[in-house]
């Protein structure tokens, strides 16, 4: 059995994320002729080459590709070791990173954080807002927020928000259209999607086609546009929980529309942390907070 060089394999890991030798030497504070030397030793061990030249790029072939998936969760599993021995050794406060779409933060998080803080004070959370899917390995994040069906590769995944859709206004729209019928609700300013408003004016007994003056590829954005009055929103009742507790958004009929879970909001993370202390206990807050929401509204448990 050949004995692999063990400290080849960040640079390997590097190399093969970066694609450009030179690239690698800079991360790893190292010189272009080491990070060269490194890569050489791991390939003459194994025997085979793990990279294609093109130029100035290293591209992994085949076995290069299965050799990082091979010993990626072994390195992950390292790097959050080293982390957890510095924190023992040095009381040294724990860091969650976490990449979150920006109108979810604002809307149902944030207000939240206050809490988590005086459960959890030894564990900081730094939060990243973006609405592209980052890239958690190889950016740092410990786990991401998104919004959709997946499939998520190579992540695990729990399902945070999947409550059912409901229209809602403020409330001087609210009393506006108190008694309007259906058919003259159709002609009101809609946002959303049409398809689901058509299936929620179904689910009322009115079958019609609906022209919505604006449609969101964000949940909350879509709460923020009903907030401030552009339009009557079909929004996950969740989402828009403080909101309506609040009273700056009212929901104006019983009637409640269940999805395939489109928009479902998911915390991702990668299979290997798992099991880490603060990313567990970030599970377990998130859960007893989207319990918290529910109640507050009376509605059944969420998806958690």
């Amino acid at each position: 059995m050949r004995r692999i060089p063990l400290q080849t394999l960040p640079t390997f890991r590097a190399v093969a994320v970066l694609s450009n030798l030179r690239a690698a030497a800079d991360q790893l504070h190292l010189t272009h002729s080491a990070i060269s030397q490194q890569i050489r030793l791991l390939e003459e061990q194994l025997g085979f080459a793990l990279f294609d030249r093109r130029g100035r790029r290293v591209v992994l072939n085949a076995a290069g590709a299965a050799f990082l998936r091979a010993v990626e969760p072994a390195l992950a599993q390292i790097d959050e070791g080293v982390r957890a021995a510095a924190v023992a050794a040095g009381g040294m406060e724990q860091r969650l990173r976490i990449t979150v779409l920006p109108s979810f933060a604002r809307h149902w998080l944030l207000p939240r954080m206050a809490n988590w803080r005086a459960q959890h004070p030894d564990i900081a959370v730094e939060l990243h807002t973006s609405l592209q899917m980052m890239d958690l390995k190889r950016d740092g994040f410990h786990a991401a927020f998104r919004q959709g069906q997946g499939p998520w590769r190579g992540l695990d995944g729990i399902c945070f928000m999947d409550s059912p859709l409901v229209a809602v206004c403020t409330p001087e729209d609210a009393q506006r259209v108190a008694n309007m019928p259906a058919s003259a609700l159709a002609l009101e300013p809609l946002l959303g999607d049409a398809v689901r408003w058509e299936h929620w004016f179904a689910q009322s007994g009115h079958r019609c086609r609906v022209n919505p003056v604006a449609v969101f590829n964000d949940m909350g954005m879509l709460v923020q546009a009903a907030e401030q009055g552009m339009g009557i929103a079909l929004v996950r009742q969740l989402v828009a929980a403080d909101a309506l507790r609040d009273g700056s958004l009212v929901q104006i009929s019983s009637v409640t529309l269940s999805d395939d879970g489109a928009d479902a909001f998911w915390l991702l993370y990668p299979p290997e942390l798992k099991d880490w202390p603060p990313l567990v206990a970030w599970r377990a807050w998130m859960g007893a907070e989207l319990q918290r929401s529910a109640a507050a509204l009376h509605l059944p448990p969420t998806c958690l």
